[in-house]
């Protein structure tokens, strides 16, 4: 299996014919401001595994769009996550930290389920699983 490269936010969401549709936003990309929108990420880690969002591969998307305006596809590792109801408030307030960030519409999704594959090979390697 081909290692899927966790910070490639220009494909297509997976699982979408499962879930409600996209509230993306429209507009020019903002590459400036991705930066520092991924750093912002980065910051929140999951309770349970002592990694952040990304490394864990729990964001599934993300757009940053001139005027401010961030969207987030994301995951937990499992439905019975215990913060399930605080980890997508946690990711936009990390996110408007970010100066220039205007919006911030995160999105919680369960399809595809998560699994331990769409960890970064790093996360895999740090928490034993290579």
């Amino acid at each position: 299996m081909s290692e899927r490269d966790p910070f490639d936010f220009d494909r297509e969401p997976a699982g979408q014919e499962a879930d409600a549709p996209l509230e993306r936003p429209e507009g020019d990309d903002d590459p400036a401001l991705m930066g520092p929108v991924l750093e912002a990420l980065k910051t929140v880690r999951d309770p349970e595994i002592p990694m952040d969002l990304l490394e864990l591969g729990l964001i599934y998307d993300l757009v940053v769009k001139k005027g401010g305006i961030v969207f987030v596809e994301m995951t937990l590792t499992t439905p019975a996550c215990p913060v399930a109801a605080n980890m997508p408030d946690e990711v936009e307030a990390a996110i408007r930290t970010v100066p220039g960030v205007e919006d911030v519409r995160v999105k919680l999704v369960w399809t595809p389920p998560w699994t331990p594959d769409r960890m970064t090979e790093a996360a895999r390697l740090e928490l034993g699983m290579l």
